[in-house]
């Protein structure tokens, strides 16, 4: 077989490939080997006897199918996650969370009549210094200073 590293070469520099992407039509063998200036092998590369070998791509499938489930709400048990729970959602959010809860209470306490406005100001402001925290202990803890009656 004829030495076809200089026609390699020059296709590859026309085709703007590697080397190893360079394919020579096995029929048309002759003509390439006769190939020797970079016209003669843009002709050839022009009429198909030259062409560079498709690129090997990344399939996307499996992406894709973790993407589907995740948008189902899959995959998030406790094998996926990292770091604690205060890492995932910052503490600034969890004290807007619970402050939100804590004071739309005290507001439906007072509209319905269960508590003062001296006792929801009172209530308010000890929920800002952080003194309670849930809904839960609020209650309990007005239930216990007689602010409010066990049936609320």
């Amino acid at each position: 077989m004829t030495n076809l590293k200089n026609q390699r070469r020059l296709s590859a520099s026309l085709l703007k490939c590697g080397r190893n992407r360079v394919r020579f039509d096995p029929e048309r063998i002759d003509d390439v080997s006769k190939a020797t200036t970079r016209e003669d092998v843009r002709h050839l590369i022009q009429g198909g006897a030259i062409k560079a070998k498709q690129k090997q791509g990344i399939s996307s499938f499996r992406k894709k199918k973790i993407k589907a489930q995740k948008d189902k709400g899959r995959r998030r048990g406790p094998g996926s996650k990292k770091g604690g729970a205060k890492t995932r959602s910052s503490k600034k959010r969890e004290w807007i969370k619970k402050i939100r809860a804590l004071r739309s209470l005290l507001k439906g306490l007072r509209e319905s009549g269960a508590i003062d406005s001296s006792t929801y100001r009172r209530y308010y402001k000890r929920a800002g210094a952080g003194e309670f925290y849930s809904k839960a202990q609020l209650k309990q803890h007005l239930k216990s200073e007689g602010v409010i009656k066990n049936e609320s």
